[in-house]
């Protein structure tokens, strides 16, 4: 499992993708032309950022209620396997949440090309965090973790 233990934890990823996105804003902004009022802006952003949260409160709460890990780099301590609550919606609430967070801040940069920096985040989190889980998490719970992946999609 030494690949496991050399990832960068993904609140970390996200926030060097948010820079990223800043960045290509800044490169990109004199090619931004009809943009959306700054209280269209703001709600979108809020409405991102709630819906977010959410996501990721949630996660974490099922996870304290059930016990159990919430750090995503052990996933082999993992003592519980929880399927109840948001976690029946999506198999991965908090990247979910990350996820949002990042539209949040593109929709507040107000630039299009935020967007190719969020799908290649989703994607980096899926190849490297999420498949990477799931393996350790079939492991330790076999048979009911198949059937759960079965019944519920790994976004949304």
């Amino acid at each position: 499992m030494k690949f496991l233990e050399n990832r960068i934890p993904p609140p970390l990823v996200m926030v060097l993708f948010g820079s990223g996105m800043w960045g290509i804003q800044r490169i990109t902004s004199t090619l931004s032309t009809g943009a959306p009022g700054i209280a269209v802006t703001y709600l979108t952003v809020g409405v991102f950022l709630v819906v977010g949260l959410f996501f990721s409160i949630s996660g974490v709460v099922s996870f304290r209620q059930a016990k159990t890990t919430v750090n995503p780099l052990k996933p082999e301590s993992a003592t519980s396997l929880v399927t109840s609550g948001i976690y029946q919606h999506s198999r991965n609430p908090m990247y979910v949440g990350f996820v949002l967070y990042l539209c949040a801040w593109a929709a507040y940069l107000n630039s299009i090309w935020s967007i190719g920096l969020i799908v290649l985040f989703a994607t980096y989190l899926h190849r490297f965090q999420i498949l990477p889980e799931e393996k350790a998490l079939e492991r330790i719970f076999g048979q009911d973790f198949i059937n759960y992946k079965g019944q519920v999609r790994a976004w949304l």
